[in-house]
């Protein structure tokens, strides 16, 4: 038809009829043409926005949450800056460490202090946590879905050990809101959800477990189950140890050569050095091959041996020792990723040797952010009970503990209490002064009469008391432990070994310095009703602080890996690169 057809067919479509009166019906037919092409286009319009967008729309979830919190002012000192990567989410904090301070680091590197209550007995800190920036957002929706859909289902744990436990899970207690329900795009998952970010997540929903535990019944176990003033939280700690059976991996680097990595005393009062290095390198439930999925990562240098083969007695220069941390430190810095984007706070050093705090104080990261597992815990010489380990100090004649268990029931130990060691630091020399062959009930020696047994000693001996050295860290408190002797702790600035799990008050005795003339009275004012019940709770502890080859679930080798994994709950890592000190 050509264009005048086309004119026509559009004429057709928009004209009215002609009528005897065109020329009062002209205005109004003009009007209302010009009225359809402003309506009809605008409803071409409304009905592609109603298609294509959504209700609820996702950037307005994501707009609404709280924005990136920008670095905190630095610190005074820049020099105690933490890493950049790294954050302590006070929220998920699980278990309540004896020291009243929380270390937090904030995603701009500084580190800042806040005061816990004075309550002994809270199991669970519940700090607000920091506001997150839309993508940590986007994973942290994701995160919450998941804490949500685990823990509404009932779970069953399986181990190498053939361990069956049935968790019975309850919804969380928080409330969420309509538009939590809302899918997130595909994409943005997918950018966010890294390795890392699965294994912090993981972790989320072991906080998640492990603080509504503190509410919930006490899980069955074949083995063991935690119950009794000797702990803080029984629950939290149970739970807390099967979280840590289920998925905390370990990667060992394997840098290094031995007798200095990858070995050490393992009869010795060192000996927890060696053995622990050794168990962990042979291990294969908790260590991973693959180190993007590991949790922590272990440096596997021995102090102990360090002072044989690297330090010189003569020339009394502690540099080569250190020079040997940073070198080792350097090397797996530049071969991995992994120290760089934490600065070290995921990273766990373990000594026994008194030198193994100054070993640490070798390079600042490693002292101000990495786990630190140490016999000498001297709060006074910089240990951080928040973030490092205490563990104990056992000296091991042989690699079994035949001969060192035992001892009679509390009504037939005669003597009061006991003790024979050398006279060395500030503390021994006070008890022998006071207490030397100065009393019947208490049995105080520089050196033991010929013929008497020291484990003898303990075992008929209702209190031992284990006074500092020249460090603070003793092994007669796991001797007195092993024996069924209650401890009587005397020393300045130590703190005990898993003191993060264990109630140490309710099966040991502290005296201070300033009390060793009152001695016989503190003890002599002990009821025996309650020496009984702290005597049988010490039988009941005893466990986890029994060396055993191979490990045994719950004792001291797990006791430490749980510590750490404890502490590895308490902070996160993302994967933003910081600059490593040399």
């Amino acid at each position: 038809m050509g264009r005048d057809g086309n004119k026509s067919c559009f004429a057709c479509c928009f004209s009215t009829p002609t009528t005897s009166s065109s020329s009062s019906s002209s205005s109004s037919s003009s009007s209302a043409i010009k009225l359809l092409f402003f309506i009809v286009p605008l409803i071409l319009v409304s009905f592609i926005v109603f298609v294509l967008v959504p209700r609820n729309s996702t950037w307005a979830l994501i707009y609404s949450l709280p924005p990136s919190t920008s670095a905190v002012a630095a610190a005074a000192n820049s020099s105690e800056k933490l890493g950049a990567s790294v954050y302590a989410e006070s929220s998920q904090q699980v278990l309540d460490l004896p020291s009243r301070v929380v270390k937090t680091v904030d995603v701009g590197g500084s580190s800042g202090e806040a005061t816990l209550s004075d309550s002994d007995e809270v199991a669970v800190n519940r700090s607000a946590s920091p506001q997150l920036s839309a993508v940590e957002a986007v994973t942290k929706f994701q995160e919450l879905n998941e804490t949500k859909e685990y823990s509404s289902l009932n779970t069953s744990i399986t181990d190498s050990d053939n361990l069956n436990i049935t968790i019975n899970g309850t919804p969380n207690n928080a409330t969420t809101s309509s538009n939590e329900t809302i899918a997130l795009p595909l994409k943005h998952n997918r950018q966010v959800r890294t390795k890392l970010d699965k294994v912090e997540a993981g972790l989320q929903r072991a906080r998640s477990a492990i603080r509504e535990a503190k509410n919930g019944s006490q899980l069955r176990d074949p083995d063991y189950v935690p119950v009794g003033p000797m702990y803080w939280d029984a629950k939290a700690f149970h739970r807390s140890y099967l979280e840590m059976e289920k998925q905390f991996k370990v990667f060992v680097y394997k840098e290094g050569e031995p007798p200095v990595f990858h070995d050490g005393p393992c009869k010795s009062i060192y000996s927890m050095e060696g053995n622990f290095i050794y168990k962990l390198d042979v291990d294969t439930k908790f260590q991973t091959k693959d180190p993007q999925k590991a949790h922590v990562f272990y440096l596997p240098f021995s102090v102990a041996k360090m002072v044989r083969f690297v330090y010189s007695r003569d020339s009394r220069d502690f540099s080569p020792i250190r020079r040997t941390v940073v070198d080792y430190i350097n090397l797996v810095a530049q071969k991995y990723p992994y120290w760089n984007r934490s600065h070290g706070a995921d990273h766990f050093m373990l000594a026994c040797h008194d030198w193994g705090p100054e070993a640490s104080f070798s390079l600042p990261y490693l002292e101000k952010n990495s786990i630190r597992a140490l016999c000498n815990a001297n709060t006074s010489e910089r240990f951080n009970p928040v973030k490092d380990v205490s563990i104990p100090e056992i000296n091991l004649i042989t690699d079994k503990l035949t001969g060192l268990m035992g001892g009679p029931s509390a009504s037939r130990r005669q003597i009061l209490a006991f003790f024979a060691g050398g006279v060395h630091g500030p503390i021994r020399p006070v008890l022998l002064e006071h207490w030397e062959d100065k009393d019947e009930d208490i049995k105080v020696h520089k050196y033991l009469p010929r013929g008497v047994n020291y484990y003898d000693m303990m075992r008929n001996s209702k209190y031992c008391i284990c006074p500092s050295g020249y460090e603070v860290a003793s092994p007669r408190i796991v001797e007195a432990l092993y024996n069924g002797c209650v401890p009587v702790l005397i020393s300045k600035s130590y703190v005990a070994p898993f003191s993060d799990v264990l109630r140490w008050k309710s099966f040991s005795v502290t005296v201070s310095v300033d009390d060793i003339p009152k001695l016989k009275e503190i003890l002599m004012n002990i009821s025996t009703r309650q020496y009984i019940r702290m005597q049988r709770r010490v039988l009941q502890v005893r466990r986890h602080f029994e060396f055993n080859s191979p490990p045994k679930r719950y004792d001291v080798f797990h006791m430490i890996l749980h510590s750490v994994w404890l502490r590895r709950l308490n902070v996160r890592i993302t994967d933003d690169h910081g600059a490593v000190a040399n």
